[in-house]
């Protein structure tokens, strides 16, 4: 493809390495991106989404952009990260002139994989905490090949690394950045507690350019110690100021409650995270019921997730601040992105054990198992359980045309369509991972609770779907 031999010339790459690395340049590169982006997402938009959806994805991508922007204007970027960002820009974006057969439109974007259960704190409400197995871990062998699988099956070049802490994964001599810089074209994404960041460690990922770790927050001091320990929420900060010095771009992860939820969406938090401390990008995760001594009460309310909604769409839109919210964002990503969608992906644990996403505690399969058998991953995307949850994407909206999409303000099968989930789950003998899993199966008063709160949301949302977001038949617009 011409693209490719363009963008493997020095001079041309030599020109946008200059461009990303001089503010004013790299205002014009990122004016590029976003035309370009416009044009496909929201002039052609191909694939007949809502146009309000496409204004979105558009806004929470140059929202992620501006991020790194506003990193490399600080100095918070090494030379090592920025080739991967050139990469990215440059190979997936500007050059992209066709998709071909090996294109997110048929396989899975990424893996989220959770090497070990292990973790050096521990956390209220946990999933990790809640596996009896929360000590075992997956071997370098089975990592690197699951690494190597879904780059030769899709062309995936993104892994989530979750947990436990990943810097306590080890096999032997061999842990986490041994594994990226084996990988040198995977991007890794990885959620820590921070408190294990030394300055050793934030020099080689610096070095290495492919990873970028999201440090957990559950507010301001009080609120971090008060979940994760008394002490913690100081070895964060001085984590921050080791990946600013080495160059290692971060954001912050936060789990809302019913407790903290205004503080982590609230102005004095975010203007701490990213102007005070220099994060690039938020990943906010509500509370699930689904680990350890699990509490129905610390959901975020309805209401309280409706209000969070909204301040989403402000810091996107206004401030241009990646902050994705796994349920409220769901628009972003065409809805639910689990069980192995064409665009999505699905969840290895330390016990090898594959799961539609983190928060579907409900094992298909075990990675070990299909490795001895002979299987790869594709292998996985036909489990009974997936292809139902799958089956049920393409009818809400993923397969559907503009007029006929659903509210993808309550995307997920779990949390907003309990009722589908539990009966998909049962009738395809999907196995719960652990007691609390099993737990929420049988418990009809978690069913009820569950089922309840999302007929409250949509209620809550379905206007401002319906003002913003559903598209109207053409026979009905005033044009």
């Amino acid at each position: 493809m011409i693209a490719r031999k363009i963008l493997e010339s020095s001079s041309v790459r030599e020109l946008y390495r200059f461009m990303l690395e001089n503010r004013l340049s790299r205002k014009a590169l990122f004016g590029i991106v976003r035309k370009r982006l416009r044009r496909d997402l929201v002039d052609v938009n191909e694939d007949d989404r809502p146009r309000g959806v496409q204004e979105l994805k558009l806004a929470y991508m140059m929202a992620l952009f501006h991020g790194f922007d506003r990193a490399m204007t600080r100095g918070y970027v090494s030379r090592g990260v920025t080739e991967r960002l050139l990469d990215t820009v440059l190979g997936n974006v500007i050059m992209n002139e066709e998709r071909d057969g090996s294109s997110f439109e048929h396989h899975p974007l990424l893996l989220v994989v959770s090497p070990t259960g292990r973790c050096n704190i521990s956390c209220e409400g946990c999933y990790a905490a809640s596996d009896e197995n929360a000590n075992k871990s997956l071997s370098f062998d089975i990592f690197d090949r699951i690494i190597t699988d879904k780059k030769r099956l899709w062309d995936s070049h993104l892994t989530i690394v979750s947990g436990g802490e990943p810097f306590l994964w080890r096999d032997g001599s061999r842990g986490l950045l041994d594994l990226a810089e084996k990988h040198t074209s995977e991007f890794f994404m990885l959620y820590t507690n921070g408190t294990m960041i030394t300055d050793e460690l934030a020099k080689r990922m610096g070095a290495l350019g492919n990873i970028s770790p999201a440090l957990s927050l559950e507010g301001f001091e009080e609120e971090t110690d008060a979940r994760r320990g008394k002490g913690v929420f100081k070895k964060i900060l001085d984590g921050f100021d080791r990946l600013r010095r080495h160059g290692v771009p971060f954001g912050i992860s936060v789990t809302p409650t019913s407790r903290n939820w205004d503080t982590v969406t609230g102005d004095p938090f975010i203007d701490f995270c990213f102007e005070e401390q220099g994060a690039v990008y938020a990943w906010c995760f509500q509370y699930m019921p689904i680990g350890n001594n699990l509490d129905l009460d610390l959901m975020v309310s309805p209401e309280a997730r409706f209000e969070m909604l909204k301040r989403t769409h402000r810091l996107i839109f206004e401030k241009k601040i990646f902050f994705a919210d796994f349920w409220n964002s769901g628009i972003a990503s065409y809805g639910c992105i689990s069980a192995g969608r064409p665009g999505g992906q699905f969840y290895i644990d330390w016990n090898g054990d594959v799961m539609p996403c983190v928060f579907v505690p409900y094992a298909v399969d075990n990675i070990n198992d299909v490795y001895a058998r002979g299987d790869d991953l594709d292998s996985l995307r036909e489990a009974p359980f997936f292809r139902k949850i799958q089956k049920w994407q393409d009818a809400y909206g993923f397969r559907r045309p503009a007029q006929k999409t659903q509210s993808w303000l309550c995307p997920c099968p779990i949390r907003d369509h309990f009722g589908f989930l539990h009966r998909a789950a049962l009738e395809t003998n999907a196995r719960p991972i652990n007691s609390a899993a099993a737990e929420a199966l049988s418990d009809p008063e978690y069913h009820r609770i569950m089922v309840e709160y999302a007929k409250e949301f949509e209620k809550l949302s379905a206007p401002l779907w319906k003002e913003q977001f559903a598209e109207v038949p053409v026979a009905e617009r005033a044009d």
